[in-house]
């Protein structure tokens, strides 16, 4: 094994317990499952196709292939990013620079417009998502509720041409489109549904975030201000003027956010219809507001 090719003449299944190795050296927390993907990225195998080959030799292009990516995660780039792509609410979300990576927190704001409009998958809701990046939360709704429409803003256009771009791919385009403005600008209610993860970690607190989201998600997505409400207190008002009656607002909160973000929605004359939805780690992550019916 060369330095140049350092994976040529290892078998699949030794080169992923290789770069496993490495990646827990280097503090990983998930060294296993990222060998996995980043060698199955360079060979393009699914994870049947690499238990299948396990023990076929790897070539000395593959090996340069797996060398690329094993020096980008070993400083540290997520492994979403490297890839491209990333997978929420079983739909494979392609990336860019202007988006945020879709975090397993953020299905808890598709859980709760889900429990709160069980009864109506057959209705056309009218939804927004107010700073959609990629278009994980509205086109995971759209993907639910099969008779809904759906607008998504966001202030960078590179961001809404890959929302775009997963729309085609979803076979959803027909039923979202997509805006550029800031929060909820651009918008004209009435909506059934309006959701938002806007940026809420405070500005100070930043810098101590993990590499792989400091150091490569967008700091306009990231950076909240100096409490972490600033985006609360520009879009719920907004959200409010926008509903419906019974409309429901649901956005997702930061780590002891979900009662200052509760107050603001009682301020804009929204009701409470249910408690912060916590997500695995006990955080209330999903705090949601209704518009009175009259």
């Amino acid at each position: 094994m060369s330095a140049s090719h350092p994976f040529a003449g290892l078998t699949i299944e030794a080169s992923r317990r290789a770069l496993a190795a490495q990646f827990k050296a280097r503090g990983i927390e998930t060294p296993e499952l990222d060998a996995r993907l980043l060698i199955g990225a360079a060979l393009d195998l699914d994870h049947t196709a690499l238990a299948a080959q396990a023990a076929r030799l790897i070539t000395s292009q593959e090996s340069k292939a797996i060398a690329r990516f094993a020096q980008r995660r070993m400083a540290h780039e997520p492994v979403a990013r490297i890839l491209g792509r990333k997978e929420f609410w079983g739909l494979d979300f392609r990336l860019s620079a202007a988006t945020l990576v879709p975090r397993p927190d953020t299905e808890t704001v598709i859980e709760a417009a889900l429990e709160f409009f069980q009864n109506s998958r057959a209705s056309a809701l009218r939804i927004a998502d107010i700073g959609t990046g990629s278009g994980a939360i509205l086109l995971a709704l759209l993907s639910e509720f099969p008779e809904a429409t759906g607008v998504g803003t966001d202030i960078s256009a590179e961001a809404l041409a890959t929302a775009e771009l997963n729309a085609r791919r979803f076979d959803l385009a027909g039923r979202a489109s997509f805006v550029q403005c800031d929060y909820a600008a651009a918008l004209s209610g009435p909506f059934d549904l309006i959701v938002s993860n806007p940026p809420y970690i405070p500005s100070s607190h930043i810098a101590t975030l993990d590499h792989d989201v400091r150091d490569h998600d967008p700091i306009l997505a990231l950076d909240g201000g100096t409490d972490g409400l600033d985006a609360y207190r520009a879009i719920i008002p907004q959200a409010a003027a926008l509903l419906g009656p019974d409309g429901v607002l649901i956005v997702e909160t930061g780590h002891d956010q979900s009662t200052p973000v509760s107050d603001l929605m009682r301020a804009a004359k929204l009701t409470l219809p249910r408690p912060p939805v916590a997500d695995l780690g006990g955080i209330h992550r999903a705090v949601m507001g209704r518009k009175a019916a009259f």
